[in-house]
């Protein structure tokens, strides 16, 4: 069965720096001058790569009604963030999800299981790639900068 839902609106990008999150590393140095383009990124979420990724994401979701209204109550579409990453030539992201400890946090009142957790966490993270991929593949027209130093090793 297929979740019948409106997309929520796209997130609000602000300067993180994805180091900082457990679940992404940019490899540069000097990340305080990094042009993650979050800027660009943004319009390109507003112009329609949001919505566009969500409808491909419902098509193969596995979440259920319940599950995704406890992750819209806790707006966590609203928690992810898309950034650049220029030593990858890739748009970088980071998902939000239900914390660990969500049980003695009295998180959400519906939340009663670990696989429920573990599902809306999945599901969001599985969201989060199909738009880094669509922006990359349908959005972006730059080229990454990132030129490697002319020291290394050659493997040839």
């Amino acid at each position: 069965m297929t979740l019948e839902v409106e997309a929520p609106d796209p997130p609000e990008l602000e300067f993180v720096d994805p180091n900082e999150y457990e679940d992404a590393t940019i490899s540069a140095d000097g990340a305080d001058e990094i042009d993650y383009r979050r800027e660009d990124l943004q319009a390109f979420l507003e112009e329609g790569a949001w919505e566009e990724a969500f409808e491909e994401w419902l098509e193969d979701t596995d979440l259920e009604e319940r599950e995704y209204e406890i992750a819209r109550d806790l707006d966590l579409f609203a928690g992810f963030d898309f950034f650049w990453d220029d030593f990858a030539d890739r748009v970088g992201y980071h998902a939000p999800g239900i914390p660990e400890d969500w049980q003695t946090r009295e998180y959400h009142p519906e939340l009663d299981t670990w696989g429920t957790v573990s599902s809306i966490n999945a599901e969001l993270t599985e969201f989060g790639q199909i738009v880094s991929v669509l922006l990359k593949a349908e959005y972006i027209d730059w080229e990454a900068q990132y030129e490697p130093p002319e020291d290394l090793p050659d493997f040839d």
